[in-house]
């Protein structure tokens, strides 16, 4: 290792998203090129560096950065060279040499300890004096912060979090507990904190880790759908974790509980089987969040005044004849139904008639004068039901008017319809129920008076919600609402072998495949390449004509993230197959991800601040909002490096701008998982299928993604595979109570 000492003459490159650095470092009247991991290093800057000198292929010789100290400038030209570099608001060239000339080598004292005597210089007033003084000293703290925080391997992203969240407290913050972090700073986890409290010296079962273990277990289980674990598992996940006793962790409950983190509870006895009789664990948010939605679904149910029985028949009668389509007797019972109630339920399979039965219910709600929101958790979702019925639907977050701005003017998630300001509705129709987590599902109930009636249809054999929680298949069992369950295939639908097909998977029945259908196809093959060879063959060649719809239309949809056919190595095939580089389209790489215009790329986190624009012909403005949801797809239309920024143009024309640090929310969408396809419709689905891990391969995954077709089904694969998901009926245990605690509520 060797020690230089210089100032920074220029910086040539800086990353702000890893703080790679090249930099040119004047020592002893000679330049010298210098990378490294630096932060916030400006021209004028005096630096003592730790590093070895290597030689560059192309760049030659340079000074490879291993640590870094900042110097203060202790010669008057140093010093002047320091204040002129701009890094200090308000100074300038002509000022600097003022400065140093007036106070010699004196001159940062002097700033530290006697700043009022900077008004000694004509051109520098007292309020002037005390805010160069102040830019001095907040430099200074910046850069003690950042070295401090880099001996303990802290990103510079989050050292700069860290700082402005608690100020010069850190250190003491930083040196006692480190997992505080955790609760305070958005975005970062157990894991980070973990490792800076592991280089910090921390003892392993001190009494925050594992209070912070427990809270980070709990809080990956939600990430896994469940809204509780039960406490025997939480003590087993938690000692593994943290590879100590399961009696240092189970002391450690009693001390969250006080502290209203998490709260332990009992089932009731209507849930006995499924958790042998343990206590079960939440979130405090968790608990209540269940406990609120079940009692305003018991309001909402329990408020409603019946409609005349017989209006409603004679209105159901001139729906029919309006739309030529005679509907079953449990279509029309649940018309009926729904006048009784204030919450129903309807649910059914593909081609049972549920569209018709939304039709109908609006129809008849419309004569009676009331005012009907129609809405669906995705964009796709809302656009189909609005072609399907001719009355306008949005998204939930659209409807309940989320935004990422709270009342207090701070960043946050807000829902502009709740409590306080109510939805305006006599009847809210949801269609793709099975979508809704137990989070969408509260904040759409907190929009809704008692009073207005609330329709729920979906498919409960469908996967269930990505987010915590299993919200329509509980309020289902919990048998506390009416619920119509529509089962009768209509002609129509009938034809179609993806609807039949559907229903013998959904039943473990086979599925005859033979080369006389239309709509639903299978291509025997073995290995990845055989394949991806014929998947790409389908998307470039053969269905776009045959379906008439774009290549882009055509969604793969694949089990997993992970293996051959997993998401990740797909979407690398196939993006070089269906966009391959050219000199004509620019490209990103981002986090090993390389994004080139015309990529098709999906949203993997709700982001509430993100601003869309629609836009009109020449590029007019039409609209404006705010949000870009988990699941939405788009195109790249343009990668600007200049600005570094990406432009997404999604559903509705609604055009998004990312910086290139906020490229972690997009993947490439050219295949998806099962589950991210939830609630959308494509005109063909290719379903690329091998041998896969049995707690995934599960008929109900099958059955999801054969009824994302509209018009075309491919499984490409093995049919052993094909055959092994229909006959595994089981289902991944989601950790959930709606329905034990909205029938708490019901023998209040």
């Amino acid at each position: 290792m060797e020690k230089i000492t210089g100032y920074v003459n220029q910086v040539i490159y800086y990353n702000s998203e890893n703080g790679y650095t090249v930099l040119a470092l004047v020592c002893e009247e000679k330049e010298i090129t210098c990378v490294g991991i630096t932060y916030n290093i400006r021209k004028g800057d005096t630096l003592e560096l730790e590093g070895t000198y290597t030689e560059h292929g192309t760049y030659g010789r340079q000074f490879k950065i291993q640590s870094y100290e900042y110097k203060i400038p202790d010669e008057e030209q140093s010093i002047e060279r320091y204040l002129a570099s701009g890094v200090i608001k308000g100074i300038g060239v002509a000022l600097a040499a003022r400065i140093v000339n007036h106070f010699k080598k004196d001159t940062f004292r002097i700033i530290e300890e006697e700043p009022e005597r900077l008004a000694e210089i004509r051109g520098i007033s007292e309020s002037k004096a005390r805010d160069i003084a102040q830019q001095v000293e907040e430099n200074r703290d910046t850069r003690r912060v950042m070295l401090f925080m880099q001996q303990y391997g802290i990103s510079q992203a989050l050292a700069a979090k860290i700082y402005n969240t608690y100020g010069s407290a850190l250190y003491t913050i930083m040196q006692e507990n480190p997992y505080q972090i955790v609760d305070d700073i958005s975005g970062v986890g157990f894991r980070t904190a973990d490792e800076i409290a592991r280089k910090m010296g921390i003892c392993a079962d001190a009494d925050f880790r594992i209070k912070g273990a427990i809270l980070y277990i709990l809080e990956q289980a939600m990430q896994e759908g469940h809204v509780y674990l039960p406490r025997r598992e939480l003590l087993g996940r938690t000692a593994e974790l943290l590879d100590i006793s399961v009696q240092k962790v189970e002391e450690q409950l009693p001390n969250l509980a006080v502290e209203r983190k998490i709260t332990c509870k009992d089932l009731p006895a209507a849930n006995p089987e499924e958790n042998g009789g343990e206590a079960v664990v939440y979130l405090m948010a968790n608990y209540h969040l269940e406990l609120d939605t079940a009692k305003m679904l018991y309001d909402l149910n329990r408020a409603a005044q019946a409609l005349d029985a017989e209006t409603l028949k004679d209105s159901l009668l001139e729906s029919e004849k309006q739309t030529g389509l005679a509907l079953e007797e449990r279509q029309k019972m649940a018309v009926l139904e729904a006048g009784r109630s204030g919450v129903l339920v309807i649910t059914g399979g593909p081609g049972t008639g549920k569209t018709a039965t939304i039709n109908a219910l609006i129809h008849c709600f419309e004569a009676e004068g009331m005012l009907i929101f129609l809405a669906a958790p995705t964009g796709r979702a809302a656009k189909r039901i609005t072609e399907s019925t001719g009355y306008e639907a949005q998204t939930i977050h659209r409807l309940l008017e989320v935004s990422g701005i709270l009342e207090d003017g701070s960043a946050g998630t807000h829902f502009g319809r709740n409590r306080k300001n109510p939805l305006e509705a006599d009847v809210v129709i949801i269609d793709e129920m099975s979508m809704v987590d137990i989070f969408l599902m509260h904040a759409l109930l907190c929009a809704i008076s008692p009073g207005t009636r609330l329709i729920l249809v979906g498919d409960a054999d469908q996967l269930p919600s990505v987010g915590p929680g299993c919200v329509l298949r509980d309020i289902i069992e919990s048998d506390r609402f009416p619920v119509a369950r529509l089962t009768k295939i209509f002609r129509q639908a009938g034809e179609s072998d993806i609807v039949l097909n559907a229903h013998r998977i959904n039943k473990g029945e086979r599925v005859p495949i033979t080369n006389k259908s239309r709509d639903f196809f299978f291509f025997p093959r073995d290995g990845f390449q055989a394949i991806t060879d014929v998947v790409r063959q389908l998307i470039q060649k053969s269905l776009p004509g045959y379906i008439h719809a774009e290549a882009s239309d055509i969604q793969v949809l694949t089990p997993g993230r992970r293996g051959a056919l997993g998401v990740e190595q797909l979407n690398k095939t196939l993006q070089g197959y269906l966009n391959p580089a050219s000199a004509r389209k620019r490209e990103k790489e981002y986090a090993g991800v390389i994004f080139r215009e015309g990529d098709k790329v999906m949203q993997i986190k709700n982001n509430y601040q993100a601003e869309w624009e629609v836009r009109g012909l020449h590029g007019i403005v039409a609209d404006r909002g705010t949000g870009v949801f988990n699941g939405d797809t788009g195109i790249v239309r343009e990668i600007n490096t200049f600005a570094e920024r990406m432009t997404v143009e999604f559903d509705e024309k609604r055009f998004v701008e990312y910086p290139f640090k906020q490229l972690d929310e997009l993947e490439l969408a050219y295949a998806i998982t099962i589950h991210k396809s939830q609630g959308s419709e494509y005109p063909a689905v290719i379903i690329p299928l091998l041998s896969g891990p049995k707690v995934l391969m599960t008929r109900n995954l099958l059955y999801t993604a054969v009824t994302r077709a509209r018009k075309c089904v491919a499984v490409v694969g093995s049919m052993q595979e094909f055959c092994n998901m229909i006959d595994n009926h089981e289902e991944q245990k989601r950790y959930t109570s709606l329905r034990e605690r909205i029938c708490e509520w019901d023998g209040l």
